[in-house]
């Protein structure tokens, strides 16, 4: 059945070009790429902790920030674990304390990508594009979700994107030049127009639904 679309997302190119490409994105690439996810965050300089008596704001400050860097840990070694439920209950509550944070949403969308929940993956992705529009490994997997959702035109305008942005040489920068070989080739067969360059993006502001997507799909788990 072919997946349907959300109008509030024009494609990265143009209209979207509905192709059934039985996911030859994929198959370029190679298993979902959950290497690409945002490694965990630095870790904060150690200070003499804030007493919670005297100064309570800041121990409460220090006791989020904490949380947050476990919690994302916590996301990055399941995600590489192939343990997507566990990363998604632990990238949900990173999220909670931290709903700007653009490597978070960009992890929950890797993480969705192995639930092979494709378009709450992609507004993930976007999300975090849209907080940070340099997000790099965003659009890498935004190109994984569009094409799975057959927008062929805007997964190439993504994928292209990644390759325009990428700072280095390197296995996923030599993979995303053959996906958008193979991407324009599928636009070729079908007899659409190839697009020459890619067009900025305009993303939806797809946060209110993420929300509830992520809680739907997310398992209890204690820990």
């Amino acid at each position: 059945m072919r997946a349907s679309r959300d109008n509030r997302l024009p494609a990265i190119a143009g209209a979207a070009v509905a192709i059934l490409a039985g996911g030859a994105l994929l198959s370029t690439l190679g298993e979902k790429p959950t290497s690409l996810s945002t490694p965990p965050l630095p870790a904060t300089s150690k200070t003499t902790p804030a007493d919670p008596k005297l100064a309570p704001k800041a121990h409460a400050r220090e006791a989020r920030e904490a949380e947050i860097a476990r919690r994302f840990q916590q996301g990055v070694v399941m995600l590489h674990a192939k343990q997507f439920d566990h990363a998604i209950v632990a990238l949900h509550r990173v999220l909670e304390l931290s709903p700007q944070m653009p490597e978070a949403h960009v992890n929950m969308g890797f993480a969705l990508l192995g639930k092979e929940d494709y378009k709450a993956a992609r507004d993930f992705f976007a999300t975090a594009i849209e907080l940070h529009p340099e997000q790099n490994n965003a659009y890498y997997g935004l190109a994984i979700s569009l094409e799975e959702l057959e927008d062929i035109r805007g997964a190439l305008g993504a994928m292209e994107t990644y390759v325009h942005l990428a700072k280095a040489e390197g296995p996923h920068l030599r993979k995303a030049r053959a996906a958008t070989w193979e991407l324009r080739e599928q636009l070729k067969s079908a007899g659409a127009p190839q697009p020459t360059v890619a067009e900025p993006m305009d993303l939806p502001d797809a946060r209110q639904e993420q929300e509830g997507d992520a809680k739907a799909k997310s398992p209890e788990v204690k820990g």
